[in-house]
């Protein structure tokens, strides 16, 4: 069994069926949990392997960094920040700001006004944004994460953005995260960084013709030999009669 942790927000999806199709006989077991508590399972044993965002200890993870994901500003569907394609925090300097506990963005300074409150999670913030209670910025993947037809989202050009990477013990890099390593990085089943996979027991070598000896080909007869060298044999001329003299 290979234990696979993951935040919320990535969906690891493409790269367990990569896995089911490569590696059947190894099931895969998935775990959402908050962000935080990803790398502790990693460290505790819980799991072989999980998507975290960065940063993490890296004395004690290995990690290979995936990818950046843009920051967004969650509003209600009929905000003023809806009418433009992209925003600056300048723009939202005037709003109120939520800034839930499980806040997956690390901030130099916090945007726009403080709010009332600091809800425990994105989702509870989520729903204070839906009752105008103020705004939310997080990882794009988490505003569709929690979509709600009430609210809209746009892209924060200028906002910390947060990382996703692949982390695992490094004490504890097993031949199954190998696997799963290669998968991720597009490796192909056979790859020379990859596990070199068993061969065929059933595939026999192809059996090369062998020459025939020269007594095999002594012993042909004439007809078997033109057959074979696609020759005929050179008719010799007729005799006639011998023309008599004059008497």
């Amino acid at each position: 069994m290979f234990r696979l942790a993951y935040a919320p927000g990535v969906t690891p999806a493409k790269w367990v069926n990569v896995w089911c199709e490569r590696i059947p006989g190894v099931p895969v077991t998935l775990s959402m949990v908050p962000a935080a508590e990803v790398p502790a399972l990693l460290l505790n044993g819980e799991a072989d392997a999980g998507f975290v965002r960065l940063p993490v200890d890296r004395d004690r993870l290995s990690a290979i960094p995936l990818y950046v994901e843009t920051t967004v500003v969650v509003v209600p569907k009929d905000h003023a920040v809806t009418a433009a394609e992209e925003v600056t925090l300048a723009d939202l300097a005037d709003d109120e700001v939520l800034h839930p506990l499980d806040d997956t963005i690390e901030w130099t300074s916090l945007p726009g006004l403080p709010a009332f409150t600091r809800p425990d999670t994105t989702a509870d913030a989520i729903g204070l944004v839906a009752s105008g209670a103020g705004l939310l910025l997080v990882p794009q993947s988490l505003a569709r994460l929690h979509h709600r037809k009430d609210l809209k989202y746009r892209p924060v050009t200028d906002a910390p953005q947060s990382q996703i990477a692949l982390a695992w013990p490094t004490d504890a890099t097993t031949d199954l995260v190998e696997d799963f390593i290669g998968i991720v990085r597009g490796r192909t089943v056979n790859s020379s960084r990859g596990r070199t996979p068993a061969p065929h027991a059933d595939k026999q070598p192809q059996r090369q013709p062998q020459p025939k000896s020269q007594s095999q080909s002594q012993s042909q007869s004439p007809s078997q030999k033109r057959a074979r060298t696609g020759s005929t044999p050179r008719r010799s001329p007729q005799t006639g009669r011998k023309r008599k003299g004059p008497r």
